[in-house]
């Protein structure tokens, strides 16, 4: 793609700037849009008519009678998501949606994250989850189709988490949980209202030797959130975010002839070449948000942070541009926005505006070295790799008669990477840039058809660039791959969203179709270290399905449902194979979670039976490994008792109540044939809550 100049950006703020004098008076709020508030984050009776696949994990849904530590267990009720822990905390969870995302062998890619409006995705698209602040979180809205391709690089839609306000009252609580294999986690929370100021804060710590050989992790995260009311008409919030997670073993992927042998193994490089990671990462941000009268109100997001990361791959890396064996990367990021939103009439119609810049930094020092038997040996790469990340966009909500909502929007987005390599032993200099823009509009319609029932249809256009990782290596030579593009994306979806009494529904039907789509490549000869191509074009199509049931006495029912045919149309890898018509790997066709909960009122008791299941999953493009599909299921129970200013919580938790064995995620085109990572047999968890309120 071409390099967009400062002339086209310039142009896209003066547009934006312009508008600001030529609104009129405000009328009633219909649909909130503030900058770095994603849309559809408001409240429930706004959402039922916003055209976007939306579902809310909220209260104690988030960690229901479980470890708490691990986003996958809040994410694994929603449709469209297929989210699972690898039993591997060197590689995190992984997360795909609507397909998007599932090519990830670590982080998240595809998929947005956000906290609070302050981006947990890097510039340049690669988002790690086990940054969410779950023991602060109030709730977490998944929002799937074309609208969310308004709010930047990504393509499957965004993972948004709202911190929880510290009560009135101050309040510390502890929560402690233990399992097998040495499994520890222990949270202390508190919580409180001091003047004007709202504290929240918590520190948490995870210990387990882990279900898989050569799998010991050690994980501390702490969290503070502190919000200001500065006056009636604005406030200020800071949050600051802090991880450590040393010496993270690392116990790579299985064959399948290795998950029959012992499927607790790790394989024989684990020892030679010690393989772990060890992350480091700290985050602060602030988001100023003020009204202007009733019409205008204007936000300012400021975000930086630092990441370091010391990974020890199972390969030594001595050769000719093999970049080495141990990965050591130095990070700095930050970046801010600027947001205007406001209700008025245009044409004659109510409307709400939202329009705002934003601007993303991330500097990272790369170095490699060689991996002397789980130490480090001699440098074989020294490079700083830049990615400047700006964006502009524009969407308003018109309503057009008490009935009919149409939100359009419009982005302009250019990201740019640039590396420089210091690295001149191997006679060359592998410097280098690209560039990459797009312009991505959307459209939806909804239409109220009474106060409980909505349809909508939307249509948008989305990007995804690589990463640097995806970029990081090529088959042959030494460098950045600066030949890889974007992936563009062309979405539709038509949808239902029923809200009546104890009885809520929703239904969605959607089609991408995907040019460029990002997709693993051959692996270097010497290393069986992954690289990336483009794999011309590819289509997903599907239904979602989540329904939720109250009935008398405190029983309530829940189902998310998701069917999605994801497929190659056109791709020919670049040893000749014509792989059109194949299933995109690491997608099951069928995605199934259900839970029947029992919460007798006023007694404190709850407990639930959930059933998860997923349908088979390719592990390679040409579909010829494959994982079985399975179902599972698991009891929790809980108990919460008050006296006084105490309240006491004990719980259990039993996950895959069958002892069956199968394969929780796999290694998209893993090396030598390493897809497999198996997940846990029967497994037990016990814990309990103290809590305290100075009143």
């Amino acid at each position: 793609m071409k390099k967009i100049n400062s002339k086209t950006f310039g142009a896209c703020a003066t547009v934006l700037a312009c508008l600001l004098p030529s609104v009129g008076q405000a009328q009633n709020n219909l649909l909130s849009l503030p900058a770095q508030t994603v849309l559809g984050s408001e409240v429930d009776a706004q959402d039922i008519r916003i055209p976007v696949a939306r579902d809310t994990v909220s209260g104690d849904q988030i960690s229901p009678q479980s470890l708490g530590g691990n986003l996958s267990e809040t994410l694994q009720r929603v449709p469209g998501l297929v989210a699972v822990n690898r039993q591997n905390y060197a590689q995190d969870l992984q997360i795909s949606s609507r397909g998007f995302g599932a090519r990830a062998q670590f982080g998240v890619r595809g998929v947005r994250l956000i906290q609070d409006g302050i981006p947990l995705t890097m510039p340049d698209g690669q988002g790690q989850p086990s940054l969410f602040d779950l023991d602060g979180m109030q709730r977490i809205e998944v929002l799937r189709g074309p609208l969310t391709t308004l709010y930047g690089n990504a393509s499957g839609g965004i993972i948004q988490g709202f911190t929880n306000e510290g009560s009135f009252y101050p309040t510390l609580e502890n929560r402690t949980a233990i399992g097998p294999d040495n499994l520890w986690r222990s949270r202390l929370r508190y919580g409180g209202q001091h003047g004007d100021l709202n504290v929240s804060a918590n520190v948490s710590r995870l210990q387990t030797d882990g279900y898989r050989d050569h799998s010991e992790t050690r994980r501390d995260i702490a969290n503070l959130r502190l919000g200001w009311d500065i006056d009636d008409a604005s406030s200020l919030t800071l949050l600051i975010n802090s991880l450590d997670q040393p010496e993270t073993q690392d116990p790579l992927g299985l064959t399948a002839a290795q998950v029959r042998e012992d499927r607790r193994q790790a394989v024989s490089g684990t020892d030679t070449f010690d393989t772990r990671k060890t992350a480091r990462h700290n985050q602060a941000g602030l988001n100023y948000q003020r009204r202007l009268g009733n019409d205008d109100k204007l936000t300012l997001m400021v975000y930086g942070g630092e990441r370091y990361v010391e990974q020890y791959l199972a390969f030594p890396g001595g050769g000719q541009f093999s970049g080495g064996g141990v990965i050591e990367l130095d990070r700095r990021f930050g970046g801010g926005e600027l947001g205007w939103a406001r209700n008025t009439l245009l044409l004659g119609l109510p409307v709400e505006l939202a329009a705002g810049l934003t601007y993303d930094y991330q500097g990272e020092q790369r170095n490699g070295f060689i991996n002397n038997g789980g130490n480090k040996g001699a440098q074989q790469r020294d490079e700083y790799n830049t990615v400047d990340s700006q964006d502009a966009y524009l969407i308003s909500t018109w309503q057009l008669d008490p009935r009919w909502t149409l939100t359009a929007g419009l982005r302009h987005s250019r990201v740019e990477f640039e590396s420089e390599d210091d690295y001149f032993t191997d006679g060359q200099d592998d410097s280098g840039g690209v560039d990459y823009q797009q312009t991505n509009p959307a459209l939806g319609l909804s239409y109220q058809w009474n106060p409980s029932l909505t349809v909508y249809a939307a249509l948008g256009q989305g990007f995804e660039t690589p990463t640097f990782q995806e970029l990081a290596y090529q088959e042959q030579g030494s460098g950045l791959n600066f030949g890889l593009q974007p992936s563009e994306s062309r979405n539709a979806e038509v949808g239902l969203k029923l809200r009546h009494e104890q009885t809520r529904v929703n239904l969605a039907l959607f089609q991408s179709r995907v040019e460029d789509e990002i997709v693993t490549g051959p692996n270097q000869a010497l290393t069986g270290r992954s690289t990336f191509v483009n794999a011309g074009q590819s289509t997903r199509r599907g239904i979602e399905l989540s329904l939720e049931q109250g009935f008398d006495h405190g029983i309530e029912a829940y189902l998310a449902y998701t069917l999605l045919d994801a497929r190659f149309d056109s791709y020919t890898t670049n040893s000749g194979s014509d792989l059109s018509g194949k299933d995109l790997p690491g997608v099951p066709r069928h995605s199934l979670f259900a839970e029947l909960s029992w919460q007798p009122p006023g007694s404190g008791f709850i407990t639930a039976l959930e059933a998860q299941s997923l349908s088979e999953r390719f592990a390679t493009d040409d579909n010829d490994a494959r994982a079985a599909g399975y179902a599972v299921f698991n009891w929790r129970a809980g108990y919460s008792h008050q006296v006084g200013d105490w309240t006491v919580d004990p719980f259990v938790r039993i996950d895959n109540l069958g002892d069956k064995e199968y394969i929780g995620s796999l290694i998209v085109n893993g090396p030598g044939g390493r897809f497999y990572e198996p997940a846990p047999d029967r497994q037990w968890l016990v814990g309990v809550g103290l809590e305290y309120q100075w009143r």
